[in-house]
C-alpha cells in the first residue's frame, strides 16, 4: 500500500500592520495633498508668471492686465487657460492680442502650456515704479586697470557696477563705538 503524495497548504501570510489613520504625521506628509486639492480649485498659477508677468507681455499690455490663473485639462500640464484680469475698457485689444500673448507666454515656459486665454474685467493694480539704481562714483584708475582685461563687454560692465556698487557703500557713515 501506497501512501498518498502529501499535499501542503500554504498558510496566508499575515498582512503588513495597516497604518493608523490617527497616527502622529509630518506636516511634510499633510501638505501635498492639502495643497493639490486648493491649488486644483483655485488654478494655482506658477509665482513666476505673475512676478515676471511685465517681462512676459511686454510693459504696455502688463500695466492693464494681471494673470490670475491658468487651467490645466485633467492629469495634464499643457494645454492650459490662462485667466486674466483686464481692466477698463482694454478687454478687446486684449481679445485681439490674445494669440500673441498666448505665445509669449508658451515662450517664457518653453512648452505649450497655454492653448487660450480667458478674459475678466477687473481692477488692475498699478506697477510699481522701479526704483532708480542709487549713484555711483566712477572707478579708480587702479579699478579701472584690473577690469581692462576682460573681453566680454556684458561681464565687464557688471564687474564695474560692482566695484562701483561696493565703492559706493563704503562711504556710508559707520556706527561708531561708544567709549
Amino acid at each position: 500500500m501506497t501512501k498518498p503524495p502529501r499535499t501542503t497548504i500554504r498558510q496566508p501570510r499575515p498582512a503588513a500592520a495597516p497604518q493608523r489613520a490617527m497616527r502622529a504625521r509630518a506636516v511634510s506628509e499633510l501638505l501635498p495633498d492639502v495643497g493639490r486639492a486648493a491649488f486644483r480649485k483655485f488654478g494655482f498659477v506658477q509665482h513666476s508668471i505673475v512676478s515676471r508677468w511685465a517681462e512676459i507681455v511686454g510693459e504696455r499690455y502688463a500695466r492693464v492686465s494681471t494673470p490670475e490663473s491658468i487651467r490645466f485639462p485633467q492629469g495634464k500640464r499643457a494645454e492650459g487657460v490662462l485667466s486674466l484680469v483686464v481692466g477698463g475698457a482694454h478687454a478687446p485689444m486684449m481679445q485681439h492680442i490674445a494669440p500673441e500673448i498666448v505665445e509669449r507666454v508658451n515662450r517664457f515656459f518653453g512648452y505649450t502650456a497655454v492653448a487660450r486665454l480667458s478674459i475678466r474685467h477687473g481692477e488692475v493694480k498699478k506697477l510699481d515704479k522701479p526704483v532708480p539704481p542709487p549713484n555711483l562714483k566712477p572707478l579708480s584708475e587702479e579699478m579701472s586697470d584690473s577690469l581692462r582685461g576682460i573681453v566680454d563687454p556684458e561681464l565687464k560692465t557688471v564687474l564695474e557696477a560692482l566695484a562701483a556698487g561696493v565703492l559706493a557703500s563704503d562711504d556710508k557713515p559707520k556706527i561708531a563705538k561708544i567709549d
